[in-house]
């Protein structure tokens, strides 16, 4: 059974299978150590359950086998992160919350859900206003910046106006150019040289982007300023929330 925003259980699950990482971490957060019993082994945080819990595959791999082994009464996942054939295969034999988060407020909404359906709505709320509360702190800059976010190399990938990473870079006062776009299009140099970009942010997840990767990019576009970042800070959309607007700040401050 696929449940349905804004979802709602007649029942308290004991037995959780999270099929995404932000989403894992957000579990730990609001105490429910004793009742998730199968992680992603992308599900680093907190790093413990790596050992604890058992692990059903990847984000895009999910080994139902594993899954079904756990006869989980809940699996929490995400309709961008997982893929939409093996949830639909999972939720013929269980109950799926499939989130659909794209911006701070689907992202608050999606807490608050969780925290309904493990009745933990009250430590979910104070996630949720804590989060609000400090996102509402994130430094002006004083005009916009022409900025691209980086995923992926060969080819090179960015993101699109309908996307999370996108409503964090605005929030940033960063303007997306290709917030025209959908979703991760591929792009060249030639199309950010000839965009005039002043900043070009390289993602640390999904493809793991180094100080190398600037040193060449550098020599190819010399009038862009060009900068590493934690991609869980732009992407991930649980608890982790928390700290984003800080290290955010870090960046504004870099920028002014």
């Amino acid at each position: 059974m696929l449940l349905q925003f804004p979802a709602q259980l007649d029942y308290l699950p004991k037995r959780i299978v999270s099929l995404v990482p932000s989403q894992t971490e957000l579990l730990f957060h609001l105490g429910l150590d004793e009742c998730v019993v199968g992680i992603t082994k992308f599900c680093i945080h907190p790093m413990a359950w790596k050992k604890s819990k058992t692990i059903i595959g990847g984000t895009k791999t999910i080994q139902q086998e594993k899954v079904k082994a756990l006869r989980p009464d809940l699996i929490i996942a995400n309709k961008e992160e997982n893929v939409k054939e093996q949830v639909e295969e999972l939720a013929k034999e269980f109950t799926v919350l499939v989130t659909d988060v794209n911006n701070l407020e689907s992202a608050l909404q999606m807490i608050q859900t969780v925290g309904t359906i493990t009745q933990t709505e009250l430590k979910a709320a104070q996630l949720a206003d804590q989060i609000e509360k400090r996102f509402a702190g994130i430094l002006t800059l004083p005009k916009k910046i022409t900025t691209c976010y980086l995923i992926w190399r060969k080819p090179y990938m960015t993101v699109g106006g309908d996307t999370f990473i996108h409503d964090m870079l605005i929030r940033c006062g960063l303007q997306n150019i290709y917030a025209p776009a959908k979703r991760y299009p591929e792009i060249n140099l030639n199309q950010l040289q000839e965009a005039n970009t002043q900043l070009l942010i390289l993602s640390s997840e999904p493809y793991p982007f180094k100080q190398k990767h600037i040193d060449k990019l550098q020599s190819q576009l010399p009038g862009t300023k060009i900068i590493l970042a934690n991609g869980e800070m732009f992407s991930w959309f649980g608890s982790r929330l928390l700290y984003a607007p800080a290290y955010f700040n870090t960046i504004i401050s870099q920028l002014i």
